[in-house]
């Protein structure tokens, strides 16, 4: 029998797992059916709510997105509701996100940490690019911090961007 305190404690991991969590079946894109030029560069304009993905100078694909809840701002600690600001890297895929497909952004980098130390706080983590949440898509500023995408161009970005490529997070 579960106990109250192990029901609470296993609640609040479901929460804290943030973009990260997965759902029971699985939405595996493959990356090798995007067949175009490479993309080198992932721009993420959060001002003009688009993210572009870029091969060289060269706008492949653009798409609208949405933010952290509290969208204006570098996000400096974990729950402020932002969406960092700054150069990061792909360095992770997930098949099975809870909002579809992801990919994630390395955050916090030494420079988010160190901010964050200054502060006292910790600086949070799992940033993604993801896909829609169940039952919501509604073009506003949702996430806890993470950029979110509609699930059909969530499935383009999976298969065209690949682990390593940089991400600049503009204002």
């Amino acid at each position: 029998m579960l106990s109250r305190r192990g029901a609470i404690l296993g609640g609040a991991a479901l929460l804290t797992a943030g973009c990260a969590g997965s759902q029971q079946s699985s939405n595996y894109v493959s990356t090798s059916s995007y067949r175009g030029p490479q993309v080198t560069q992932v721009i993420v304009a959060k001002k003009r709510r688009r993210i572009y993905l870029m091969s060289g100078r060269q706008v492949l694909r653009q798409y609208p997105i949405g933010l952290g809840f509290a969208p204006e701002g570098d996000k400096k600690v974990l729950g402020d509701g932002k969406t960092p600001e700054g150069r990061y890297y792909i360095d992770r895929r997930n098949p099975e996100s809870q909002f579809y497909l992801s990919l994630g952004i390395s955050y916090p980098n030494a420079r988010d940490m160190a901010e964050a130390r200054r502060l006292g706080e910790d600086p949070g983590g799992d940033i993604f690019i993801h896909g829609e949440s169940p039952g919501r898509m509604d073009g506003r500023d949702w996430t806890a911090g993470c950029i979110s995408v509609s699930n059909p161009d969530m499935e383009a970005i999976y298969a065209m961007v690949q682990d390593g490529t940089v991400i600049d997070i503009l204002p």
